[in-house]
């Protein structure tokens, strides 16, 4: 028995998303079936279309930031039940026994975590996954979250990917009240960051190239801005940040934000897919015993742990409502960065799909 679903996919590199029937499988004894009310749209969603990264199998249903409410649920589940509203993150499954997985850090799995799309199904019938630009979808419920009621529903869905992106490396790296937390970049994951840490406590800067981000910076949570092209700016930081969570998705120097660590101070990097390439010198990080690092994601209990903040917080990134039906148009303006800050897919607008 499978699950008749409908959703949008691209079929090659080259071709735009479109409309796209399909089959899930039906729902094991541990499995929540979900009626996807909500989507956010992922710069990685859009790499993962174009093949961009290389492994791109098609038909591709693109999505891993899902909000909706349980339609189903197996006869061993525990932890939902039908109306529960819940979401899944960009993994749906690992291996459960490595070192990792038993810390709860699924994904880092050592044999690989299941990608919500454009991966195979592990266990069972071994089906391809597909994403959350759908109607519908099967999660063992391990890799399923519960939702605060309290949040504005519409607006939670890129906290599956974009908020868990940068709560974890701040959560591992002990922000609390008084830390001095420096962010690059104001985009999809740089304004959660802002978010984030400002209600963790601490003293927040944005780091940015561009002029005219301060008004928005400061709405978002920052409480200084520093232009990163000023010789100046970046002298009167020197030595200050004990964390820079950086989210530049290209290669890009690092060398003028390793000087603005304070000692043991840790740049991680949460945006960068590729090579760093002489964007680093050590001399700053023996000096200082600085670190330069990398973060993904979280894990299933982490990102349950980043939800009920956000719901405590009243936390949710800023969105722009689409239809699915203009996705290909969103992609567009994504390469542009012509949003404030993250695409969400009305899923209702699947039902007008030609």
């Amino acid at each position: 028995m499978t699950i008749k679903a409908r959703g949008y996919a691209a079929q090659s590199d080259t071709a735009p998303l479109a409309p796209f029937e399909f089959e899930r499988r039906d729902v094991r004894a541990n499995d929540v079936e979900i009626d996807i009310e909500y989507c956010g749209v992922c710069h990685s969603d859009l790499h993962q279309a174009k093949n961009d990264w290389g492994w791109s199998q098609y038909p591709l249903v693109p999505g891993h930031e899902i909000v909706g409410r349980v339609r189903r649920v197996g006869a061993d589940v525990k932890k939902f039940k039908v109306g529960d509203l819940v979401g899944v993150g960009c993994m749906v499954d690992s291996c459960r026994h490595c070192h990792p997985c038993e810390q709860g850090l699924e994904q880092y799995c050592e044999n690989g975590n299941v990608q919500t799309y454009n991966d195979t199904d592990r266990f069972g019938d071994h089906m391809r996954t597909y994403g959350g630009y759908s109607d519908t979808i099967v999660v063992t419920e391990n890799f399923v979250v519960g939702v605060p009621e309290n949040l504005d529903t519409q607006a939670v869905a890129p906290l599956l990917c974009a908020g868990i992106t940068t709560y974890s490396p701040l959560r591992h790296w002990n922000v609390q009240k008084g830390s001095k937390v420096a962010v690059v970049g104001l985009g999809g994951l740089g304004h959660m960051a802002l978010k984030l840490a400002n209600a963790m406590g601490a003293e927040v800067t944005l780091f940015t190239r561009s002029s005219g981000k301060e008004a928005d910076a400061l709405a978002l949570g920052a409480h200084n801005v520093v232009l990163s092209t000023d010789d100046e700016q970046m002298l009167a930081v020197a030595n200050t940040f004990d964390v820079i969570i950086d989210t530049v998705p290209y290669t890009h120097d690092l060398k003028p934000y390793i000087q603005t660590l304070t000692l043991d101070g840790a740049l991680v990097l949460v945006g960068l897919v590729g090579e760093l390439e002489s964007t680093i010198s050590t001399v700053p990080l023996i000096m200082g015993r600085r670190t330069v690092a990398g973060s993904m994601i979280g894990g299933i209990a982490e990102t349950q742990e980043m939800l009920d903040f956000c719901g405590e917080h009243n936390i949710v990134p800023d969105v722009e409502m689409i239809d699915i039906q203009t996705i290909n148009q969103a992609y567009e303006r994504l390469l542009k960065s012509d949003v404030k800050y993250r695409f969400v897919i009305d899923m209702k607008s699947l039902k007008n799909a030609a």
